[in-house]
């Protein structure tokens, strides 16, 4: 158990309250128009609170907002997506590897034949980086 103390602000805690709660109206409703209606009803509520000012009042509505919305979460869990990163990531992060550079240098000359701008390009740049990286100014 972590005796650490919290180091996210209360800002930081209601946008994160306030994103799930977003994606739980999502999850539950599947004709835009009503979500949209819930999610600007969503948005009335955390505006009215917006000038709270009292420290302890604060906390207070925020507690009550999480407990809420774990009482009203979905049963069944909200879409990943795809391209997320984490332990909670979708199922095409990091999918398409993109090869690193020297694959080329062993591309047969017939290939390379087919792209000469580009090769010709490559090899000025080549030999830029080698004399860089020999004088010292490249580390």
């Amino acid at each position: 158990m972590s005796f650490a103390p919290e180091l996210r602000t209360h800002a930081q805690k209601v946008c994160t309250l306030y994103k799930k709660a977003m994606r739980t109206i999502e999850g539950y409703y599947v004709a835009r128009y009503i979500v949209r209606y819930h999610q600007v009803i969503l948005r009335k509520q955390f505006d009215d609170n917006r000038c709270v000012s009292d420290a302890k009042e604060q906390r207070r509505l925020l507690w009550v907002a999480e407990n809420e919305l774990f009482m009203k979460q979905n049963p069944i869990p909200p879409a990943k997506f795809s391209k997320s990163i984490g332990l909670a990531g979708g199922v095409a992060y990091n999918r398409v590897v993109t090869p690193p550079d020297w694959i080329l240098d062993y591309w047969h000359p017939l290939e390379k034949a087919q792209y000469p701008d580009y090769f010709a390009r490559r090899e000025c740049r080549k030999q830029e980086y080698l004399e860089k990286r020999n004088n010292g100014t490249l580390m």
